[in-house]
């Protein structure tokens, strides 16, 4: 059993890495055509990798890298905490009503032919300037996403499960709590997924339109001073809170898909 569960976990490891391989030869190569191109197009344009690194460092030096980090990404949580407080009961709602999807979907579906930064001036209007305007507007980019995916996780459930369930006398909150719940999971949190990207976008747009002290601001004060490696640096820094969400959401939604494989 011993050796079944160490070869188990090697085979993962050595699965994982070689899945890695073609981003990790991608970056490679990505690096390499950056590094030739950088002196030919001059450090306005174009900063070397090297001055990227470095404006990083100087970055994290000053200390204000972090604190605008820290910001960002806490504004892009409350964004996404509010998206999924509305999302889910309200697909919830759309699935179990035919009223309700006849009045709700489409005007979700056309809420998206409106930019989500055209919306700011009006949320400033309503709500004033602040962090809890820009969370809101986070929120907005995250709801659609949420919403579709929940609905189709919820809707892909085995109807003769939920049948089964009611004869043996399952109420609508046990039924949510034991068979939907559960077995949505996995869709919900795919949405979640998509969703932590877009509340970072939204969170820094926000910033660009409504204020704050977070990444957007910071982007905003590089670009008015010319500061191209600067700018680069806080992209990257953007990227990998980003990434890092991802990551760990997609390892959520990998566990949420074995528990209901079992």
């Amino acid at each position: 059993m011993g050796h079944t569960t160490h070869g188990t976990g090697r085979t993962a490891r050595r699965s994982g890495f070689l899945a890695a391989l073609p981003a990790v030869a991608l970056a490679g190569v990505v690096v390499l055509v950056w590094s030739l191109a950088a002196p030919n197009l001059g450090a306005t344009l174009l900063p070397s990798p090297s001055a990227v690194v470095m404006a990083l460092g100087e970055l994290a030096a000053t200390g204000d890298l972090w604190p605008a980090t820290l910001a960002t990404a806490g504004v892009a949580a409350r964004g996404v905490i509010l998206a999924v407080l509305v999302a889910l009961p309200l697909s919830w709602l759309i699935v179990h009503s035919r009223q309700a999807a006849a009045a709700i979907e489409p005007w979700i579906v056309v809420s998206q032919a409106v930019p989500a930064i055209a919306l700011a001036p009006l949320l400033v209007l309503w709500f004033g300037y602040g962090t809890g305007t820009t969370a809101l507007l986070a929120a907005l980019l995250v709801f659609f996403p949420m919403v579709i995916a929940s609905g189709i996780g919820l809707r892909g459930i085995d109807l003769e499960v939920m049948a089964a369930a009611r004869v043996d006398g399952a109420g609508t909150g046990q039924l949510l709590r034991y068979i939907e719940a559960p077995l949505a999971l996995p869709q919900i949190l795919a949405g979640l997924r998509a969703g932590v990207a877009l509340a970072m976008t939204g969170a820094v747009v926000g910033e660009f339109v409504i204020g704050g002290t977070g990444l957007g601001q910071l982007l905003v004060a590089q670009r008015d001073r010319a500061d191209t490696a600067g700018l680069f640096a806080t992209l990257f820094v953007l990227a990998g809170v980003s990434a890092i969400a991802y990551g760990v959401v997609r390892l959520l939604e990998a566990r949420a898909n074995q528990m209901t494989q079992r």
